[in-house]
């Protein structure tokens, strides 16, 4: 990797912890929810329970979307940066060294509150990779500020990637926003979760508005998205991953091209899985399929579509191109566990992104 920045990832450095634990043991250490946020005391006594446990085949990689995108990126032979806030301990360390080792150049501020922890578990016995509980302390990453931004970050870059989790700091989203949109740089922001979008999508709206969005969505961040702009009260039932993919076709993209009619910005990506994805641009919907597989699990899947989309971006590839590289990039992490990346396997791809 040379010292050139084409993609620029700001995001909650975080260090995932990945972990197979039976969950009635799991309900005794306080984590009892799909999703939740714990103090950071807890957080750390639970990463040393694990770390005496040689069964929980434990790891722990540099996380948060934004720098999985940009650890992605680079294996595809984007000159990538990330930037964030971790503390001064042995996780900052790990987090840093990842990054390295993936070609990212990290731009790390350090904050005197340790690393934040997110721990993805996956149950042991029976060994089953469809539920996964999440618990999550974001410890030094919310200290991130305006402060720790320069111009001399945006010199040279080709896009911007923003963690949806940041949407709560508006003023810093706002101010990261500026910067690119001053120098004509288009931002990804991914919706994060179904919750964010919920409550962020007037800001959602309102960035669209005004800066050059790339706005990324699953599928049940796209049907909230849909329900909420359209004040639809009662919850959208749709049980299977086929209902969603026929009601975002059909009902959903005809509502959210309006956003896209007249003008280059913003594009809307829906990430729908195994079924592929679809982006509304220039108020034309573009379809593009995929091959369904069988999951190790989907963590980290969605970042690596948006890696490799943006990538392609930067590249000139189509709308149809980045969606297919997407897809095809997002296939390869949906193979091994947790966001494991096959180095050599994805550097493979590089030769589609010249």
């Amino acid at each position: 990797m040379g010292s050139r920045t084409e993609l620029l990832c700001f995001g909650n450095a975080i260090v995932d912890v990945f972990a197979e634990i039976d969950f009635a043991r799991l309900d005794a250490l306080g984590i009892t929810e799909p999703v939740q946020h714990i103090p950071y005391d807890q957080a750390r006594q639970i990463l040393e329970t694990l770390r005496s446990d040689s069964s929980a085949g434990l790891r722990l990689t540099s996380g948060g979307a934004a720098a999985n995108v940009a650890k992605i990126a680079a294996m595809l032979n984007t000159e990538a940066a990330f930037t964030g806030c971790v503390g001064s301990d042995e996780l900052a360390g790990l987090f840093e060294r990842d990054l390295n080792t993936a070609g990212v150049n990290p731009f790390l501020t350090k904050s005197a509150k340790e690393t934040g922890l997110c721990f993805a578990f996956n149950q042991s016995k029976p060994r089953s990779t469809s539920e996964i509980r999440f618990a999550a302390s974001p410890g030094a990453a919310l200290e991130f500020t305006e402060a720790d931004i320069s111009e001399d970050m945006f010199s040279g870059a080709e896009a911007v990637v923003i963690d949806g989790y940041m949407l709560d700091r508006r003023s810093l989203v706002q101010h990261i926003m500026q910067l690119a949109s001053l120098r004509g740089i288009p931002i990804a922001l991914d919706a994060a979760s179904v919750f964010q979008i919920q409550e962020k999508t007037e800001a959602v709206l309102l960035y669209s508005r005004n800066y050059p969005l790339i706005i990324f969505m699953n599928a049940d961040e796209a049907i909230t998205f849909y329900a909420t702009i359209k004040k639809i009260n009662t919850r959208i039932e749709t049980p299977s991953e086929r209902e969603k993919e026929q009601l975002i076709l059909k009902e959903i993209c005809p509502v959210l091209k309006y956003m896209t009619e007249g003008e280059i910005f913003p594009i809307i990506v829906i990430k729908l899985g195994g079924r592929g994805a679809v982006v509304l641009a220039g108020g034309t919907i573009y379809r593009e399929e995929t091959f369904t597989i069988i999951p190790r699990n989907t963590v980290g899947a969605g970042d690596a579509f948006c890696a490799a989309f943006i990538s392609a971006w930067i590249r000139g590839k189509s709308i149809q191109e980045c969606a297919a590289l997407g897809n095809r990039v997002a296939r390869e992490i949906l193979e091994v566990p947790g966001t494991r990346l096959k180095d050599n396997k994805l550097k493979s791809f590089a030769k589609y992104f010249r």
